[in-house]
């Protein structure tokens, strides 16, 4: 599969960066974390919650939960996990446990662990569980321009 059509659509119009990181097929972040050779603070992942009859994506790194009460204190409403047909409908170019961390590109509001705006790269999923998307930190921050900075993650 590769690139999803959207995330390689809203790379492609803002003239950003990237690199691909292929690597063996994985099922969860760690494991791709860990088959790419890739440090688990720097591997974002995105989890996607209902919020208000929306969904919102939340963006943490690989080896953190994000941790739903801190996240409904936060946005002070109710959060609970979206269920795996809403994610497949949001992500319909993506496989199910691939998704990409740019809401913009799927039109979703979006949350950033404040931690992965301090690392030196960020990857993150593709679109599918075999590759990965490399960028510097400065595109990961301009990537991430919209999304509000939170600290709503406990690490693994």
């Amino acid at each position: 599969m590769s690139i999803s059509a959207a995330v390689k659509s809203y790379l492609d119009q803002r003239s950003i960066e990237y690199a691909t990181v292929p690597h063996p097929h994985t099922l969860s972040s760690m494991d791709t974390a860990a088959s790419a050779h890739v440090p688990g603070d720097r591997l974002a992942k995105a989890v996607i919650v209902n919020h208000e009859d929306a969904h919102l994506m939340v963006v943490v790194p690989s080896d953190y939960h994000v941790h739903l009460g801190l996240l409904h204190r936060h946005l002070r409403t109710e959060v609970g996990l979206a269920t795996e047909r809403e994610v497949s409908g949001l992500f319909p170019d993506c496989e199910l446990g691939a998704i990409p961390p740019i809401g913009a590109a799927y039109g979703l509001r979006t949350l950033v662990d404040s931690r992965l705006r301090k690392e030196p790269e960020v990857y993150f999923e593709s679109g599918d569980h075999e590759s990965l998307i490399k960028v510097s930190a400065e595109t990961f921050r301009t990537l991430m321009a919209d999304a509000d900075s939170v600290d709503m993650a406990e690490h693994i």
